[in-house]
């Protein structure tokens, strides 16, 4: 699909909102009517062809006293759904009373197969379907999606010659237009969800290549697992299953890819659920683990409900929330904020070297990180290829938390196992809705031998091409020639201005507590059992880097005791912390202005004013 053709089908659906919904729906309201339709005639197209087909199959296997009936109409269909209901959405609209097309449009939604019974609920099409019929519009809007001039199939609509007159949306443009109406939606009603955004297309395909072209040459006859604990609309797992396929075929590999995840948003959900039936038109929506039967894209939190435990997989990808607090999370565990302790999940707590616990349960204002960890989880141990994690963070999960805290200890984590390849620094406002700048975390347990010991940091932030036209805060993209330039900073592995590499001990510090001793009235240090005693409201914390010439002892020597002689270094309080600055390797200041060039400028100011203030004055 063309960009013309994306325009003009995309006009047409946001047109339907203004044409049919305006003055009898709340602008509000609009996405959530206009969203279920696109779906619902999305699958209901692909089912017109063998309509009678079914049926007939349908009334044999009633006669015939059949039970088990969904898998014989799923090969009538030949999707992973199918409608039992004498209706279409075309037949539905040649009925003008209303009463009767809501009775007919409900007789319709019963007749859908079990994952679309599913989808019906989360997008609460029934409720819609009231709605609509109170305020006499289902008609209307059965119509405008019925209409010859939109094609929401997946397969192109030709005309008598054989021609394609127009082409099949797939699950990418399918995925870019729901954002993009989603989008539109809530800025027509100034709506603003923070820490919720959807990942342009550009940058879902960088994800991918980060993911799976280090390691293209590894792709042998298989099957491969994906995971996105944060799926959306599912375009980064659709994405990246074609970019493992693409290569398979270059390098005439057979593999299969099996794609997982899990979405919070119902009407998000239901949009990929329905997708993912589509165009992977998988036998069942469901597979089984065991004697467990689960869903390959799971519905609620990913946080306080794994959809997939005890899952591993070979690629993780994820652009999670990130400034969203998780309050609700704690309230199904049925605990509130002080009881952030006893969030127990073995997903975020692991045993360090030492065997002590380590926890990488983060602040309550942000879960961005528990989606880190939920993915380290998932990393296979027992496979060539291992695991590899690419996902998207704001800033603050470089540096956020002291020593101890979850954040940190996440990094101490990745870092000290050698997992964390490279971190990218991306452009500011390459997202819809947040102008913030994004960083790229790419971790894997299978690195390359003349990785191992090392981090690549990656500047970015200037490589990308601007947008002809803002849309909402996304003023540029990642262009084709911008994800290759990327991609070779990355392979490449070398020190250039766009590319910095440390030892893994760069990043990491101890966090000590330095205090003063008390002073009695006449200025001497107070002892107690021949030690001097702490005056505890001195307390000052020193950040001592890993790699200080002489550690915590050349470091007190060296930069306190000079200044403060009598300071006393509390060794009991000695924390390990990780932290990244991209500011501190990449920063350029802004280069000064030479002496002469201000006296040059001063000058022709004075040469300009001569006279003035006489001519003020009237002098």
């Amino acid at each position: 699909m063309n960009q013309s053709q994306y325009n003009q089908l995309f006009s047409f659906i946001w047109n339907i909102a203004t044409d049919v919904l305006v003055y009898a729906f709340e602008k509000g309201e609009y996405k959530k009517i206009i969203m279920p339709m696109m779906v619902l005639r999305r699958i209901d197209v692909l089912l017109e062809p063998t309509k009678e087909t079914l049926l007939t199959m349908k009334q044999k296997l009633d006669e015939s006293n059949i039970q088990n009936q969904d898998p014989i109409l799923y090969n009538v269909t030949g999707y992973p759904f199918f409608n039992t209901s004498k209706f279409t959405m075309k037949t539905l609209k040649s009925e003008t009373d209303p009463l009767r097309l809501k009775m007919n449009f409900t007789d319709y939604l019963n007749g859908f197969s079990k994952d679309v019974q599913d989808i019906i609920d989360k997008f609460h099409l029934r409720q819609m379907v009231d709605n609509l019929t109170e305020a006499e519009r289902l008609g209307s809007i059965i119509e405008k999606f019925t209409d010859d001039k939109i094609n929401l199939s997946n397969k192109p609509v030709l005309d008598d010659d054989g021609n394609v007159r127009l082409p099949g949306l797939d699950n990418h443009t399918m995925g870019t237009i729901f954002e993009e109406l989603l989008r539109k939606f809530n800025e027509e009603n100034n709506v603003t969800e923070a820490g919720e955004h959807f990942t342009p297309r550009d940058y879902v395909k960088l994800l991918a290549d980060l993911a799976v072209l280090p390691i293209a040459d590894k792709i042998t006859d298989n099957t491969y697992h994906i995971y996105d604990g944060a799926c959306g609309t599912g375009g980064i797992l659709t994405i990246a299953k074609d970019c493992i396929m693409e290569i398979a075929n270059e390098q005439g590999k057979h593999v299969q890819v099996n794609i997982f995840g899990q979405e919070l948003q119902p009407d998000t959900f239901a949009t990929c659920k329905a997708d993912l039936m589509i165009s992977e038109n998988i036998n069942s929506f469901q597979y089984h683990h065991g004697t467990e039967q689960r869903e390959y894209i799971a519905f609620d939190s990913t946080i306080s409900r794994d959809g997939h435990p005890g899952e591993t997989y070979d690629f993780c990808i994820s652009n999670p929330p990130f400034g969203t607090p998780w309050k609700e999370d704690l309230k199904k565990r049925g605990l509130d904020e002080k009881d952030k302790k006893k969030f127990t999940d073995s997903r975020f707590t692991v045993l360090d070297s030492d065997g002590k616990e380590l926890s990488f349960i983060p602040d309550i204002g942000d879960a961005q990180m528990m989606f880190l960890a939920n993915n380290l989880s998932r990393m296979r141990e027992d496979t060539a290829l291992g695991t590899r994690i690419v996902e998207v963070h704001n800033g603050s999960s470089l540096f956020t938390g002291d020593a101890g805290s979850g954040a940190s200890n996440l990094r101490q984590y990745i870092i000290e196992n050698d997992l964390l390849e490279a971190i990218i620094a991306m452009p500011e406002k390459d997202f819809y809705n947040t102008g913030i700048g994004t960083f790229i975390w790419v971790i894997t347990n299978r690195k390359e031998e003349r990785r191992k010991g090392f981090v690549q940091l990656i500047d970015a932030t200037e490589i990308k091409t601007p947008l002809r036209k803002n849309l909402g805060e996304k003023n540029c993209e990642t262009s084709d020639t911008d994800r290759e330039q990327i991609m070779k900073l990355l392979m490449d592995f070398k020190e250039t201005p766009q590319s910095k590499i440390f030892p893994n001990n760069e990043f990491g510090y101890w966090s000590v507590k330095v205090y003063q001793p008390q002073r009695d009235e006449q200025g001497n240090i107070v002892m107690k059992k021949g030690e001097p005693v702490i005056d505890k409201k001195s307390k000052d914390v020193e950040i001592i880097p890993f790699r200080y010439e002489g550690g915590i002892e050349g470091f007190f020597e060296n930069e306190i005791r000079p200044y403060s002689p009598d300071a006393i270094m509390d060794m009991k309080s000695v924390e390990t912390g990780y932290e990244l600055s991209f500011t501190k390797y990449f920063y350029k200041p802004k280069q000064l202005r030479t002496i002469d060039e201000i006296s040059k400028d001063i000058r022709g100011i004075e040469e300009r004013t001569d006279g003035l203030l006489n001519e003020i004055l009237g002098k």
